[in-house]
């Protein structure tokens, strides 16, 4: 259905902002994007950056305004999780079927293209302008130097916010009544380092892995750039014996790779310059409902759903938002209230699902991927589901190669993490793994 055109803010120029932008544009709408940041095309980037996966859903919502094949060429396919345990050779797990992989994308390369692209649309970025509050009933937005300089009022038809986590545009709907609200900060931070590339420029590890050195309640990993380099990502607990809080000497930091990553450890360029330079920082879910303001203003990404990076779906989720919001512009027409209504109801499920997969995700990466129980438990569902792809889809795929929701991955996972225990419990499972017996007690149990 054709839209009326609209005058549409959108705060926040991050990914989910910039994608939003080249969608509504493509319906006829007149877009101003606002960011507090300076444009990231024109700074170097932070050092708080974890690489991006993208995976099926985000491939989906390129494809569908023509981007997917541009978007690829900046990006790395991993097929597999290179593992890198202490006192075993490293090995490789892989993702999903032949041909599955995610994509290892730099997020300040792709923020910077998603830019250029939404501005090639004809939307206008206003950088270095910062949101201070928002009237959601007339969609009017107030920016200034500071919050008690003199504002600027901009007035609109309709807002988006896209501006994160901390979300301004949020916090402004917070204080309206019946507005659920909860974030949880985990006990674990992360810093960004950096493997350089070899002289020739070519990788020093595996360039189509997912590296991790899984150590119990911490690890590393690492994933590929364009450039030969990896973004390297520790992600370590902020208090306790191995913590951030207890490393802040050189001759501490040294020892503590030393100890733990002793094969890495020289790849890892100016490792003691890096740790003390980048920032430590922290990882938080936030949840809220409702995610519109009548018919106004809509959040959109992280704003209304962040989540903690474990299953490298922060981005994949924000854009499958577009997606799905697209779907209800298509069908809908000009009825917004409708709109919102329907794209609200159909993400918050799926947002909360991702939610808790990606902490789970965290266990089964830092603690579970070298403990031999686990393994062996993923050889008999793989085993499973070569012989019966149509009964057994395991929740990784379910999540990273597929298009459906996040709530039914959760459901279904459970359901199957539950047999899976049982079968674990079978006498001798370390020699009848791939029994004919284990497989028709699986079948069973289905």
């Amino acid at each position: 259905m054709v839209q009326t055109p609209k005058n549409i803010a959108i705060i926040g120029s991050g990914l989910v902002g910039s994608l939003l932008a080249i969608y509504l544009r493509k319906q006829g709408h007149s877009i101003t994007v606002f960011d507090r940041r300076p444009d990231i095309r024109t700074v170097e980037f932070s050092g708080r950056s974890i690489n991006l996966a993208m995976s099926n859903r985000g491939w989906r919502s390129l494809r569908k305004v023509g981007l997917e094949e541009t978007i690829k060429e900046i990006a790395i396919p991993m097929d597999k999780r290179a593992m890198h345990v202490v006192d075993k050779p490293m090995y490789f797990q892989s993702y999903g079927k032949e041909g599955e992989a995610i994509w290892s994308i730099s997020r300040g390369i792709l923020n910077r293209k998603m830019i250029d692209l939404a501005e090639q649309a004809g939307t206008v970025f206003q950088f270095n302008e910062k949101v201070w509050d928002v009237n959601l009933p007339e969609a009017k937005i107030y920016t200034g130097e500071s919050e008690k300089s003199e504002w600027k009022e901009y007035e609109f038809d309709m807002i988006f916010g896209c501006d994160g986590a901390f979300s301004r545009v949020r916090h402004k709907m917070q204080r309206r009544s019946r507005f659920d609200y909860s974030q949880d900060f985990i006990d674990v931070g992360y810093k960004e380092l950096t493997i350089p590339p070899n002289a020739d420029g070519t990788h020093k590890l595996d360039k189509n892995s997912f590296h991790i050195w899984p150590r119990g309640n911490f690890m590393l990993i690492a994933l590929p750039n364009l450039d030969g380099s990896f973004t390297c990502t520790l992600f370590l607990p902020f208090e306790g014996e191995v913590s951030f809080d207890n490393i802040t000497t050189e001759k501490e930091a040294k020892q503590f790779f030393k100890t733990y990553f002793p094969n890495v450890r020289k790849e890892i360029e100016d490792l003691t310059g890096d740790f003390f330079r980048n920032p430590t920082s922290a990882m938080v879910t936030m949840k809220c409902y409702p995610w519109t303001y009548w018919n106004k203003v809509a959040l959109v990404g992280d704003s209304a759903h962040a989540i903690v990076p474990f299953y490298g779906q922060g981005m994949n989720a924000g854009f499958e938002d577009i997606f799905v919001l697209n779907e209800q512009i298509e069908k809908f027409g000009d009825d917004w209230d409708a709109i919102f209504e329907h794209y609200q109801k159909l993400r918050k499920p799926n947002a909360d699902a991702i939610a808790e997969l990606s902490y789970r995700n965290f266990v089964e990466m830092s603690s579970k991927t070298a403990d031999p129980k686990f393994l062996l438990q993923k050889k008999i569902e793989k085993r499973f589901t070569e012989r019966h792809p149509e009964k057994w889809i395991p929740v990784y795929s379910r999540v990273t190669f597929s298009d459906r929701p996040y709530s039914e991955a959760l459901e279904i996972g459970d359901r199957q993490e539950a047999i899976m225990k049982n079968i674990m419990q079978t006498p001798n499972i370390e020699e009848n793994w791939d029994s004919l017996e284990v497989e028709e007690q699986i079948l069973s149990y289905l």
